[in-house]
């Protein structure tokens, strides 16, 4: 399999669930500035939409978009209970926090990435997102991960754009719970292997 990734993009978090499956993979670097791999070949010859993840499997198919890139990696590797049965309801309960971190948190940073975008509109995204990690603050009282006991390819996804906040300077300080899991995921050892191999730490 390949990945396509950019350094510290939301494609680290299908890097941090192939790291926890303990799958073999060659990450591809894809430069979401220039579009173009390191060889030189147009990243949109890879994918029309030009953005990352993308997964490559061995028959050469490409699987798009993280949350279902994130499944289709813990599927792969059902002993490493990184995401619930297929059909059960906690699948489901999984589904639903991919979302949710997609639509709400995720989509709720890129307008902070643009720079053409007024200050004072970006006060209203940061509110916004403020009020989800409040909401994100009491769901994770009492408990280690998103899910409860077990870490699963939400939290990957979670902490993925969660680091985020540093450089947007969103304080996460009013949030304890969400800065006590942040700490907890990010001291994983596939976590800081697939940091690592970004670049993004030491």
């Amino acid at each position: 399999m390949k990945l396509y990734y950019s350094p510290g993009a939301c494609s680290l978090s299908p890097h941090i669930a192939l790291m926890e499956a303990g799958l073999a993979f060659e990450p591809v670097l894809a430069s979401t500035k220039s579009h173009k791999l390191q060889d030189g070949t147009d990243y949109y010859t890879i994918n029309p939409l030009g953005y990352v993840p993308v997964l490559e499997l061995d028959d050469g198919t490409r699987l798009r978009e993280g949350p279902a890139i994130v499944q289709y990696i813990a599927d792969q590797a059902p002993t490493k209970n990184l995401a619930p049965a297929n059909g059960t309801l906690q699948r489901y309960r999984l589904q639903e926090w991919l979302t949710f971190i997609g639509t709400e948190v995720h989509k709720g940073f890129s307008p902070l990435f643009n720079p053409a975008i007024p200050e004072e509109v970006k006060v209203i995204f940061k509110d916004k997102l403020k009020s989800r990690y409040q909401w994100l603050n009491a769901q994770l009282e009492g408990r280690d991960f998103l899910m409860g006991e077990h870490f699963s390819v939400a939290d990957g996804y979670l902490f993925t754009v969660t680091n985020w906040t540093k450089p947007m300077n969103i304080d996460l300080s009013p949030y304890p719970h969400v800065q006590a899991w942040h700490a907890r995921v990010g001291a994983r050892p596939a976590v800081q292997a697939a940091m690592k191999a970004e670049g993004l730490i030491k």
